[in-house]
């Protein structure tokens, strides 16, 4: 979009040139701030920056920012910026959000939703069934087992949650036909992990990794969910890894509960009204 708009301003009259160049100047302010405040910036009337818009082909200027807010977003750069130790806080804040969006997108046009169906097929299955779901993780991928558990917890999937190496061992030599394993890693190369996973599917349960492509961990568990970020460590950058494996968690447990369908409406109706009761006024 902002290529278009470069292509286009020899062709624009000097005050829409104005209007274009303030766009490509900076096209997140554009897209957040009011006409007047438009206008003013680029020393030209509101109906300037209106028409410049519909010059660009789009309905108006609601249109055009609304196109522009997702032709930015979806711009970013993989970990574009890293954060300078001269940036404001301001800056600190745009650049980590940017990061976790951009890692948002690049998972959004990415994933595999013949995977996702997998899983949650697994999933749903082993919980109809009465069988065993845990979730295993490390470091931060341990806070993310405890989420998921909290999660499916909501829907009436009882399910175990565990960060500790040892007990993830022996919990996986009790696993067997029917049960299923959620295995959360960002790297995919933690040895405890591996050891878990390869115990699990050795018993024939199910086992699901939320790791990294072409890890060893992808490999050894029968359905892959692929979230890829790599993180440096050479200089600070935002680490967004858990961030992303929540959103993947989400995506699942929603995919669960769709499938759980209209009986768990009443559960979640009970389970609130419940839970405000014990609410201070």
């Amino acid at each position: 979009m902002l290529d278009r708009i470069t292509a286009s301003l020899s062709s624009l009259a000097p005050a829409e040139q104005r209007v274009a160049k303030l766009v490509l100047a900076d096209p997140r302010a554009f897209a957040r701030l009011p006409v007047r405040e438009l206008a003013e910036r680029a020393h030209v009337s509101k109906p300037t920056v209106v028409r410049f818009c519909r010059s660009m082909g789009y309905d108006g200027l609601a249109d055009f920012k609304l196109k522009l807010a997702g032709s930015v977003s979806e711009g970013v750069p993989f970990i574009h910026r890293s954060v300078d130790v001269d940036d404001k806080t301001g800056d600190v804040l745009v650049k980590v959000v940017d990061n976790a969006v951009a890692a948002f997108l690049q998972y959004r046009n990415a994933a595999s939703t013949v995977a996702l169906e997998r899983a949650a097929e697994a999933i749903t299955s082993t919980w109809r069934a009465g069988k065993r779901i845990e979730f295993y993780g490390a470091g931060n991928s341990g806070f993310v087992a405890q989420d998921a558990q909290h999660k499916f917890f909501r829907l009436g999937v009882t399910s175990i949650a565990t960060s500790d190496g040892h007990i993830q061992v022996m919990s996986a030599t009790l696993l067997g036909p029917g049960d299923c394993a959620v295995i959360i890693s960002n790297s995919g190369r933690t040895r405890d992990l591996m050891d878990a996973a390869e115990i699990t599917r050795k018993n024939g349960a199910t086992t699901i990794a939320i790791t990294a492509s072409g890890s060893p961990l992808a490999s050894a568990c029968n359905i892959h969910l692929a979230a890829d970020h790599p993180e440096g460590y050479d200089r600070y950058s935002p680490m967004v890894s858990r961030l992303l494996h929540l959103l993947v968690i989400d995506v699942l447990a929603t995919c669960v509960a769709l499938r759980i369908g209209p009986s768990l409406q009443p559960i979640l109706q009970q389970m609130k009204e419940n839970l405000r009761a014990k609410r201070y006024a």
